[in-house]
């Protein structure tokens, strides 16, 4: 078996020979030259005369040689002879209909006709010497890894001598646009052929390949590949290094071909770089092309575990659209809204369903029936559709090539699609970007800088795969870098995207910052915050000239008279005990006629960031806090989150509250709204509450709680606390029978060593009544401010909507729940709850089976949005799902959601306490808009925050040892929930130590691998162990050798319980 350096040799003498004599970019100018000319009566002549030659040949058999003949006669010279059949064969620029005479139009037919089989007969003449290895080989503009594995089939052609016409011209117009695009292939399996003219180089080429390899070695290599591999890298694999080595030499380019003409057709006057992306459309075409509903608005969504693959939603909101490569991506990044244009139907993607899409289950018989798939012309491959990044099924590289061999346009794969398969195939739209109308993505990324030598430049490798590899000025790097790059290997980077050309496969770049060590905390957070655009640096003198001057700040007493006092009230907040912005606070009276008091008292923010200021600006810019696992970042200046704005205990604080006159069962007789002054009488954490709750006749005493204010006494304050649970209780109650949903996932959490911030421990957050006390009482807020702030403002009102799940996913997912015997109603989201709670048993387990099939039914589920209500014309999309209500806004938060001082000041402007806000229409639509890519980056940074922790937890405590739950099964691979640390893990097949083979079966949406353990003792027979959703498994969490990554590994069950771990 060659070495994985031979064979990178080969494909690179390949590419050198094929580069000089067949440059595609001179086929293509060659070709643009002979479409201008098709009606020239020359031209005309010699497709008559070839149409004659063709009929002549059929009932002579006379050689291909004849259309030299001809061609010499006619003076075309040799190399646009070669380049004829390739250039007519797309027909989306040439078309036999474009030719003035039935005539004509026969001659061009009759030539497309027989166009594959001269080009295979004069290809054989030529190569002789070509073994059939070479001849079935991979294509000159693909490479594959050290193991073989094929990251991307876009570019793959696998074309027999006699495929039609129509197959030559997707595959010539894809060829161009991906040519310079790694696919890590490997040679096409058996029954597969290429056409001839793509095989193998002579041995003859190939010496002069090695000659030129060595000489251009070792400076130009580097470079060679870089132009050669997708920015994106996606399709090809992640180095293992900074240093990775598993990249191909770039084909030198025949620009000596070029003349001045063809030099200026391509972009920018560089000679001979192709174009590797298509031109963006105009804003004026892309307005017009939306308008006639040709061109479709998304946000991109790339998968970050197979990065070649990327979605936008859907106009009819079922399946999302798919995008395959960075060809069709067109420099486009995760997060960015653009404009795509949908593929001819023929090329759409066949999926066999939503729930396999979502990596629940895959199937492996469709690799062994793959063959028989391509014979019949038709894909057959499950893709993910989307919704959840990361969860698709990790198909075997076979399959993964014939499926992009549809997006290449491979005719042969593309029969009689448009009409769902009986068993369970449905068509996915695919598309290609045009236009980007907004970039989101921060264009910053994290990585490992590689020394390019003899170059100007050096090469950045982000972290993220899904992110381009950048050029950058050697100015930017470190002064000794280029004398000592060894001392770098491992040191994180930031850098920024400047420019991404359309002819370039590399984007351009500077370097933003040295983080550090790759693998420690604080360089690894620092990289985090930057790559995710969360603004971590000091507030500006600007915004700091907006906070009060005079400290200690005092309530003024013209502020005090335009309030309710209630700082004699029994008041308290409860947080968790690190908190240190206290956003809101409760209280709870009893009223003579045995109704209840209860109120909801906010911090009054809006009160100190005045609209339009320096301080708003940076505010609305920030939109959020983000959490880490170690620290906050602040949305606003420490002095307002943790002095002036918090509501810390025996302390004057401006609140707008609201205030509820309700009976015990929870049913409310009277609201009233308005800006408050407080004074909290003690700062409870949820584990005092919680305590008060458990231990309801129990006499607390002072040391067990915090300071607080001894004009309330202990057991009053315990009563409000209890008495707010009796209510919280009927409340969440009727929430719930009235048809509400609450999907709670497992949340880890860490303790953390005082000086160094470094992990000591983690334990699963456990979400209690005392968390639960407070959640009844937001919400409410919350409700009851949306219907007042809409009823006052129904055009400007800023609310939150929550779009019901994709029916289509939830019809998969029932239909896999009834087949796993799971009595799970999804028909709403009260019918959902209820159900998942009362269908999973009665056992040490059940939790964990909840968990599983939380996180299934997750999957469906899309995100929560905020909306200004006069963008959004229909009330029905108002609503918000999960929750179950009509209107909903978030009111309680406003020292860490910039929505919520927007809504503050609504509500002052509503109750003539405050100024009218100042924002239009489309300016609200706009802070909501960027509130919701805020909200969700914060969500991904604190959970890479978490991630990181827990990886340097592994690291330093472990192996770690847990159960764990099965919750997906693919065909290669099964994902488990570790039920000890409430982390998920991928488990692959092939890396578990001492499983000797495993196979994967499925029934309908039934997905099960079978293990098959080596036996300890030789004598005994093989251990099976079976793997389906909800099998209970042993595996060791372990660090590996990258930073702050571990794997779960899988354990050997025990013999007598091998067969019986299904649940």
């Amino acid at each position: 078996m060659d070495s994985p350096r031979q064979s990178t040799n080969a494909i690179r003498s390949q590419e050198v020979k094929r580069s000089q004599n067949h440059s595609s970019s001179t086929r293509k100018d060659a070709y643009a030259r002979l479409l201008s000319q098709h009606h020239s009566s020359k031209f005309n002549l010699y497709l008559d005369q070839y149409a004659k030659d063709l009929s002549y040949q059929r009932e002579e058999n006379l050689p291909s040689s004849l259309l030299k003949a001809q061609s010499d006669r006619l003076n075309i010279p040799q190399r646009k002879r070669d380049q004829v059949p390739n250039s007519f064969s797309d027909s989306s620029d040439f078309s036999p209909s474009s030719l003035k005479s039935k005539g004509e139009e026969s001659s061009l037919s009759l030539y497309m006709e027989r166009l594959s089989s001269r080009k295979a007969l004069q290809d054989c003449e030529r190569q002789q010497d070509v073994s059939d290895r070479q001849r079935r080989g991979q294509r000159r503009d693909t490479t594959t890894s050290h193991d073989g594995d094929i990251e991307s089939g876009e570019e793959i052609g696998f074309l027999a001598p006699n495929d039609s016409h129509k197959q030559l011209k997707q595959q010539k117009k894809n060829k161009d646009l991906n040519r310079d695009v790694i696919s890590k292939e490997t040679s096409p399996p058996a029954g597969c052929s290429q056409s001839p003219k793509k095989a193998g180089t002579s041995g003859q080429e190939k010496e002069k390949s090695k000659k030129q390899k060595k000489k251009n070695l070792p400076q130009d290599l580097e470079q060679k590949r870089g132009r050669e591999e997708p920015a994106a890298k996606a399709q090809m694999s992640r180095p293992k290094s900074p240093n990775g080595k598993d990249k191909k030499t770039q084909q030198p380019k025949a620009s000596a071909t070029y003349s001045p003409a063809e030099k200026n057709k391509n972009e920018g006057g560089r000679g001979s770089k192709k174009q590797v992306f298509e031109p963006y459309r105009t804003l004026e075409e892309v307005s017009d092309g939306l308008k006639r509903g040709e061109l479709i608005q998304g946000q991109l969504r790339i998968n970050p575990k197979k990065y070649q693959e990327a979605f936008i939603p859907s106009l009819d909101d079922t399946r999302d659209i798919f995008l395959d490569g960075i060809v069709a991506r067109n420099r486009a990044l995760n997060g960015d809204v653009v404009v795509v244009q949908l593929l001819p139907r023929e090329q759409w993607k066949v999926v066999r369903s939503d729930t396999d899409c979502e990596g629940a289950s895959g199937s492996e018989t469709q690799k062994e029936n793959l063959v028989q798939t391509t014979q019949k012309k038709r894909e057959h491959t499950p893709r993910p559709d989307g919704i959840v990044e990361g969860q698709c099924s990790d198909q075997d590289e076979l399959i993964s090539k014939v499926h992009n061999m549809s997006l290449a346009g491979t005719g042969g794969l593309q029969e009689n699609r448009s009409i769902p398969r009986s068993n369970g195939e449905i068509l996915q739209k695919t598309a290609k970007v045009v236009y980007i109308v907004e970039k989101k993505h921060s264009r910053a990324a994290t990585g490992f800088l590689k020394f390019l030598p003899d170059k100007p430049f050096a090469m950045f490798s982000p972290v993220d795969h899904r992110m381009p590899r950048i050029n950058v000025p050697l100015a930017d790097c470190p002064e000794d870098f280029s004398s000592r790059p060894g001392d770098y290997v491992n040191t994180l980077f930031i850098c920024r995207i400047t420019n991404w050309s359309a002819d370039s496969n590399f984007a351009e770049g500077r370097l933003a910052k040295t983080l550090g060590q790759a693998g420690e905390i604080e360089p690894e957070t620092e990289g985090i915050l930057m790559e995710y655009d969360v603004d971590f640096s000091e507030f500006s003198d600007e915004a700091l000239d907006c906070l009060p001057k005079n400290l200690p700040w005092t309530i003024p007493p013209e502020e005090l008279r335009k309030r309710r006092d209630l700082r004699k009230e029994c008041i308290f907040t409860i947080d968790p005990a690190t908190a240190r912005d206290l956003d809101d606070a409760l209280s709870c009276k009893q009223l003579p006629d045995g109704n209840f008091e209860v109120g909801v008292h906010i911090a009054d923010v809006s009160y100190f960031v005045e609209e339009d200021n320096a301080l708003d600006a940076t505010a609305s810019q920030r939109a959020t806090s983000v959490y880490l696992v170690q620290k906050v970042i602040p949305m606003l200046p420490r002095l307002l989150c943790e002095e002036l704005c918090s509501l810390n205990p025996l302390t004057d604080r401006l609140t707008f509250s609201v205030i509820w006159k309700i009976t015990p069962e929870g049913k409310i007789l009277s609201e009233w709204f308005g800006r408050s002054v407080i004074c909290s009488c003690v700062k409870l954490s949820y584990d005092h509450a919680q305590s008060m709750i458990e231990a309801p006749e129990k006499m607390f005493s002072t040391e067990e709680l915090p300071p607080m204010d001894p004009v309330h006494p202990i057991d009053e304050i315990h009563q409000a606390v209890l008495n707010l649970h009796s209510i919280a209780k009927n409340l969440r109650a009727q929430r719930f029978s009235g048809g509400a949903l609450r999907l709670d996932q497992m949340k880890l959490s860490f303790t953390l060593d005082k000086e160094t911030m470094m992990p000591q421990g983690c334990y699963v957050y456990q979400y209690r009544d005392s968390n639960k006390l407070v959640e009844e009482f937001m919400l409410l807020a919350n409700i009851a401010t949306a219907h007042h702030i809409y009823r006052k403002f129904p055009e400007l009102a800023l609310l939150r909507r929550h779009p019901p799940p994709k029916a289509k996913m939830v019809d998969e997912l029932q239909e896999l729940c009834d087949q796993l015997g799971i009595d799970l109603d999804l028909s709403s989201a009260g019918a959902l709850h209820r159900t998942l709670n009362t269908t999973l048993g009665d056992d040490e387990y059940t939790s964990a089976r909840k968990e599983v099939l939380t996180h299934m039914c997750s999957r469906p589920m899309q995100m929560a949005l905020y909306f200004c209500t006069g963008a959004v014309k229909d009330e029905q999309h108002f609503k918000h799902y999960a929750l179950n209500v009509p209107l909903y806004t978030h009111f309680t938060s406003p020292i860490r959601r910039y929505a919520d001082i927007i809504v503050h000041r609504l509500l002052a402007s509503s109750l003539k306490c405050g100024p009218h806000l100042g924002l239009s229409q489309q300016e609200v639509e706009k802070q909501a808009s960027h509130c919701n890519d805020k909200k969700t980056l914060s969500k991904r940074v604190q959970e890479l925050s978490s991630d990181l922790f827990f990886g340097v937890f592994v690291k330093e405590c472990g192996p770690l040892d847990s159960e764990a739950m099965v919750m997906g099964v693919l065909d290669q691979s099964f994902d488990v929930l570790v039920l000890r640390y409430g982390v998920q893990k991928r488990i692959y097949c092939k890396s578990v130590v001492g499983v000797d083979s495993f196979h994967h079966h499925k029934v309908g949406k039934k997905s099960e691998l079978t293990l098959v353990w080596t036996p300890d003792d030789m004598e005994k027979a093989p251990v099976e162990q079976i793997i389906s959703i909800f099998t209970l498994v042993e595996v060791q969490l372990k660090a590996d050798a990258a930073p702050m990554k571990y794997s779960a590994v899988l354990k050997r069950p025990d013999d007598d319980q091998s067969l019986t771990l299904m649940t």
